[in-house]
């Protein structure tokens, strides 16, 4: 009985080790031209991967030059949903993916498919208590503040907009972290944070201290080295 529970409470998805970090709710373009990664695109499309998902996990080091065990990603990743897509002339692919439910990951196998196929359990946040309104409160308005701070020391007046009101307190630490630039290991710790409230304190604190680092500076934040060419995330893989 224990096996078969264990069994239904773990997947297998394909999974893209990146330099950078997807957050739930996020968007990220990615530019796909390593034959591997181009029949990924194929068979998101044509329905051999369901759901057009697949799975987002940072690489550890830049120092791995090829991925093939867990030990050199990070052991957290987030499903990727895959959007708008365009094939191009050469056979490369552009597309958007939008990020969703987090996951651990178990196992990484290299045989299965010219990608890496992972066998993943999903991670979900824990249950706020009803006792806790109080303090999402107070912690929702100082991540609203940090927000704010952070994206009028960052960007021009009109390049930004508050968050809508009523976004679940669990999701509105992402969409915070995700408007803004911040370092990978930053974003690693968001999205390995099950805490809703602790996930508050955290984007609090990194985006006070972003927006202290750039008021001192007078300078705008230089986009990530993964960002730079062509604004897509770059692959070792």
């Amino acid at each position: 009985m224990d096996a078969e529970r264990q069994e239904r409470a773990t997947e297998t998805i394909p999974l893209f080790p990146l330099q950078t970090v997807l957050l739930p709710g996020a968007t990220l373009p990615l530019h796909l031209f390593e034959p591997r990664y181009r029949q990924l695109a194929v068979d998101l499309l044509t329905g051999a991967v369901p759901d057009r998902r697949f799975g987002i996990v940072a690489i550890r080091t830049s120092a791995v030059r090829e991925v093939e065990h867990v030990e050199h990603v990070h052991g957290i990743g987030c499903a990727a949903l895959l959007g708008e897509s365009e094939r191009l002339p050469d056979g490369r692919f552009d597309i958007i993916t939008r990020g969703e439910r987090r996951f651990r990951v178990l196992e990484i196998d290299i045989s299965r498919a010219p990608y890496l196929v992972g066998r993943i359990e999903w991670v979900d946040d824990a249950p706020l208590p009803p006792a806790a309104a109080h303090a999402v409160h107070g912690l929702r308005g100082a991540a609203l503040a940090a927000h704010a701070a952070y994206c009028a020391a960052a960007w021009h007046r009109d390049t930004w907009a508050k968050p809508e009101p009523g976004i679940d307190s669990g999701a509105l630490s992402y969409l915070l972290a995700a408007d803004c630039l911040l370092p990978l290991a930053d974003r690693q710790e968001l999205l390995e944070e099950t805490h809703p409230l602790r996930r508050l304190r955290l984007v609090s604190r990194m985006l006070r201290r972003e927006a202290g680092f750039l008021s001192k500076l007078r300078a705008v934040p230089a986009p990530p080295p993964e960002l730079i060419q062509l604004g897509l995330p770059a692959s070792l893989n």
